[in-house]
């Protein structure tokens, strides 16, 4: 009889052993953190809760047994855990790890080599898989084989980003772990940046039709403030780089847009527009540095792209047109020169007013700060000639000089035939072109056929190719003629009548 009471105590006590376990770790206890196995805490985050807990008692607003009954937490934890905090503070309240983490029994180094290597694998592997594989690795070397748990234990410890390298390769590894150098600049105009991005509104062509347009735009690295933009229907270009150079250097009409000046360094992409050898060209005649962000990795340029984002949230969303990507394009209201208004008072009254999060102060005060003065050209015409036009080298004849199948003659050519020059041209109007020698001007010449016209180098491409498409035209439709003739399908001439009487032999 004694024995069943006994066993029946041992039973009553057990069942209530296990029901606390269950409320302890479903965090029904009062404690104010849990101790389940399912939460990741921190070691920092560990010791301010023990903090927590016995805080009262050391600011002797309780007593331990209160604090332990309250809590449910025994009295000799909680003794323990203040000795630690008196003798190390929270240092000492922070969890101990154990001296053997990451050391698996019955296993060498070279084992566990072996399995880190299965879980680098690529495709990577289930932890059965690895299991399994291992499994017969080591059968075949005579090793002891490892339970499933010591390999997954393994598989745990290898790095993040060694496991990010092997499984997605160096493109999403430098997405996510590679150092950045972010390039800032000391003074104004150090650094511009230069990019090119399509908008999200649609706008009136010269045809009446809804586009969406390009935006060139130029950015000083230290301010963030505005220098220059370009906006166009066509996709971006060396002109259009230059137009945007040409507004950002010079002073501007509005009187509240002060930033200007030649920079030191302009920071671009790999774009054909930025390499080309116009723009090379207008870099070394302004002594500009020309720098290329590394090719793939564009995160150098987030300055100016965080300003198209800007541009989008604050000014596209709130206008007519606006159209974001993989949206029907909407019916137009506004042209071309009515949005660069708006974009103009966009930047000069809002965006150069805004505290920039990054640098903490206002574009434009931080452009104007320290009694900056830019450095200018000598002259609007000194610019123009050097960013709106191409050079080319070319032989004076005795007519005149050749350029894009026109003849251009001044007088004073004739004193320079067979001389080889250099021309400057403007794309956007090819009536006149400047010649120089020896780095020296010698003066203009026009074009007769040309004169008194604005006609610009697309135009006359565009109807060049009008032109040879009419010709061609003409070509297949001869060798058309041409194939019917050999395939008898042209007709004949008609052949001539035979008598219908009938001949007898011997007449």
């Amino acid at each position: 009889m004694l024995t069943l009471i006994i066993l029946l105590s041992y039973l009553t006590l057990f069942r209530a052993k296990i029901k606390y376990k269950i409320r302890f770790f479903k965090g029904k206890t009062n404690l104010p953190f849990s101790y389940a196995p399912t939460m990741n805490k921190t070691k920092q985050f560990s010791a301010l809760d023990r903090y927590k807990v016995i805080r009262p008692f050391l600011e002797k607003q309780t007593t331990l047994a209160n604090l332990a009954t309250t809590n449910n937490i025994n009295v000799r934890t909680l003794r323990r855990w203040i000795r630690q905090y008196k003798a190390d503070g929270m240092k000492g309240l922070e969890r101990k790890t154990r001296k053997d983490k990451g050391s698996h029994y019955n296993l060498s180094e070279v084992q566990q080599q072996i399995i880190e290597a299965l879980v680098l694998q690529k495709p990577p592997l289930s932890f059965t898989a690895i299991h399994r594989k291992f499994v017969t690795i080591a059968e075949k070397k005579g090793w002891t084989v490892p339970s499933y748990f010591v390999v997954r234990d393994i598989a745990h410890q290898i790095d993040a980003d060694l496991l990010m390298l092997a499984h997605k390769g160096s493109k999403e590894y430098a997405q996510v772990y590679e150092l950045l150098h972010r390039q800032e600049s000391g003074n104004q105009n150090e650094v511009w940046q230069a990019d090119h991005t399509p908008l999200d509104i649609a706008l009136l062509d010269e045809k009446g039709q809804s586009r969406k347009p390009w935006l060139t735009i130029i950015i000083d690295d230290y301010s963030r403030a505005i220098s220059g933009f370009f906006l166009s229907f066509e996709a971006p270009s060396a002109l259009h780089t230059a137009l945007a150079l040409r507004q950002a250097i010079w002073r501007k009409a509005n009187t509240k847009w002060i930033v200007c000046g030649i920079p030191q360094v302009l920071y671009t992409d790999h774009g054909s527009d930025f390499t080309s050898k116009h723009i090379e060209t207008v870099c070394a005649d302004l002594k500009i540095q020309l720098v290329f962000s590394t090719v793939g990795k564009p995160r150098g340029r987030g300055k100016v792209e965080r300003f198209f984002l800007s541009v989008n949230q604050l000014l596209l969303m709130n206008l007519d047109g606006y159209a974001p990507p993989y949206s029907k394009l909407l019916k137009a209201t506004l042209t071309l020169a009515d949005f660069s208004k708006l974009l103009e008072s966009f930047i000069v009254e809002q965006y150069h007013y805004k505290v920039h999060s990054t640098t903490g102060q206002e574009p434009l005060k931080r452009w104007t700060s320290n009694s900056f003065l830019p450095q200018l050209p000598n002259s609007l015409e000194q610019l123009d000639l050097l960013l709106l036009t191409v050079p080319k080298p070319r032989k004076v004849r005795r007519d005149g000089i050749y350029f894009q199948n026109f003849r251009y003659i001044h007088t004073t050519l004739a004193g320079y035939v067979g001389e080889s020059v250099v021309i400057r041209y403007d794309p956007r109007d090819l009536a006149q072109i400047s010649v120089f020698l020896n780095h020296k001007f010698v003066c203009p010449a026009i074009c007769q056929e040309l004169a008194g016209h604005t006609i610009s180098l697309k135009e006359i491409i565009k109807a060049r190719r009008s032109k040879k498409r009419e010709l061609r035209q003409i070509i297949n439709r001869r060798q058309v003629l041409l194939s019917d003739i050999f395939s008898n399908r042209v007709e004949s001439a008609p052949a001539k009548k035979t008598s219908t009487l009938k001949k007898y032999e011997n007449e």
